[in-house]
């Protein structure tokens, strides 16, 4: 008996990017089309150019002084308010557990208790706070400015990729990207994004400050933060005072400008120093200066120390439980598939495929340390699993998600580029959450780049949510 040979299957590879230009529809296609029309009449590398220039007389960039100027991509990213509203309801959803967690892990610990996520995410991670635990609960939420990252997977499904809540950046560079690209399209048939920054910032702001005394302020490290120009302009947007920790100076339990002896109420938190205590248990010089005022509570903060404890990425599989357990709901968003590489069964099946996955440090922030196996080269890809096998508990792995794409300027061409997008969600005071309409799209600047991080080269482009 003889039998036919068989074909070659032939290797299945990557799945093709959603194309949001492509895939456009109704009104989003309209504000599209017209924009990429906009963009070509003027030519692209002319209008990235007259983009540039509006930039750069921002002064916008990122890191320090001596900084390249902020890239924006003058073709801009288009929602319509329906994907919006969905998007709105499964982040706020998912800060409202996230932020439930946080008081839940500096206070009665139920979650663990109740087995929703293992005793060691929370006493393991870096930034819970032990200073604060068991204090009065405050009338404003820890979390009172998420930063979520958001993409977009090849079925054109909106995922959450990470949460943000320590002190997420960006805020300032999307408008910067509203300002820039309006001098080239003359406008955008969208919701107002830099009029809704300031009133929202000051609001939830406001919200934190503890009977309603003391001054409000933003408090920066100042030009060697590398969102300093950022913290400039939020200053600006909320009519708040800037100041370093050298212009606040403690009286007893309270904390006073050392210009005016004003006490201060609020405080916007945006300094590098995230945590109050070091690993060795000292106290940062952060935390010698605010601790007995928090402690205290005669002062608020916009976000709160230990907000970390929910950016955690070993946190990160356990979201959609906190949602069921804290709010009694379903998911409304999908994450992506996490692998607990603390589990020795789980780590060696994922290491032994990681060039399938993405390696992440556990506390990692900005794309920094993060290996994308089917783009690592072999050395790199190598290392991040020695690291991973050496400190399991200190890595998570990711499935890969193919982020969608949009018509970036390329030289004088327009191609595709990979695309993610933050949207920022902000305490409205009332005990909810509103995001801001519209948030920052960042674009890899090269083909095939799936980082798009501004500290990693990336750039930003306008993101319209159409009225």
């Amino acid at each position: 008996m003889t039998s036919a040979a068989r074909a070659p299957v032939p290797e299945q590879g990557p799945p093709r990017p959603w194309d949001e230009a492509e895939r456009a529809r109704g009104p989003r296609r309209r504000a599209i089309d017209e924009a990429l029309a906009a963009v070509r009449r003027r030519g692209p590398a002319a209008a990235a150019a007259l983009v540039a220039d509006a930039v750069a007389r921002s002064g916008a960039r990122f890191g320090g002084s001596d900084a390249p100027p902020f890239v924006v991509d003058p073709v801009p990213r288009v929602l319509d308010g329906e994907e919006w509203a969905a998007l709105e309801a499964g982040l706020v959803q998912r800060v409202r557990a996230l932020d439930a967690f946080v008081a839940d892990a500096h206070g009665p610990r139920e979650a663990a208790a109740a087995g929703v996520v293992p005793p060691g995410v929370a006493e393991g991670s870096g930034f819970l706070e032990r200073d604060l635990r068991d204090l009065a609960p405050t009338a404003a939420p820890r979390i009172g400015v998420a930063g979520l990252d958001v993409v977009r997977d090849e079925h054109g499904a909106f995922r959450v990729l990470e949460d943000n809540c320590r002190t997420p950046s960006g805020i300032a560079y999307a408008v910067a990207c509203r300002l820039a690209v309006a001098e080239l399209l003359g406008g955008a048939p969208a919701r107002d994004l830099a009029g809704a920054v300031g009133p929202a910032l000051r609001g939830a702001l406001e919200a934190t400050r503890p009977h309603g005394e003391g001054c409000a302020v933003l408090l920066t490290d100042g030009p060697r933060n590398g969102a300093y120009w950022e913290h400039r302009r939020l200053a600006e947007a909320m009519d708040v005072p800037l100041v370093t920790p050298a212009e606040l100076r403690r009286r007893g339990t309270t904390l006073v400008l050392s210009t005016s002896g004003e006490a201060v109420g609020a405080i916007y938190r945006r300094t590098d120093e995230e945590r109050l205590r070091r690993r060795d248990g000292t106290l940062t010089a952060l935390g010698e200066l605010l601790l007995p005022a928090v402690r205290a509570g005669s002062v608020g903060l916009l976000n709160a120390f230990g907000t970390g404890v929910a950016d955690d990425k070993a946190l990160y599989p356990h979201v959609p439980d906190l949602v069921r357990f804290f709010l009694g709901e379903e998911p409304l968003l999908e994450g992506i598939a996490v692998h607990d590489l603390t589990d020795p069964p789980t780590r060696e099946r994922a290491l032994d495929r990681a060039e399938e996955l993405v390696l992440k440090p556990r506390d990692g922030h900005g794309g920094h340390g993060v290996v994308i196996g089917p783009l690592a080269e072999a050395d790199e890809l190598a290392a991040a699993v020695a690291a991973a096998r050496a400190d399991p508990a200190g890595w998570v792995a990711q499935d890969v998600v193919t982020l969608s794409t949009l018509p970036t300027v390329h030289g004088d061409r327009l191609e595709p580029r990979h695309v993610d997008l933050r949207p920022f969600a902000v305490a409205d005071g009332a005990g909810g959450w509103r995001l801001l309409p519209g948030g920052l799209t960042r674009v890899a600047r090269e083909a095939g780049q799936m980082v798009v991080n501004s500290s990693r080269g990336g750039g930003g482009k306008d993101t319209w949510v159409l009225a």
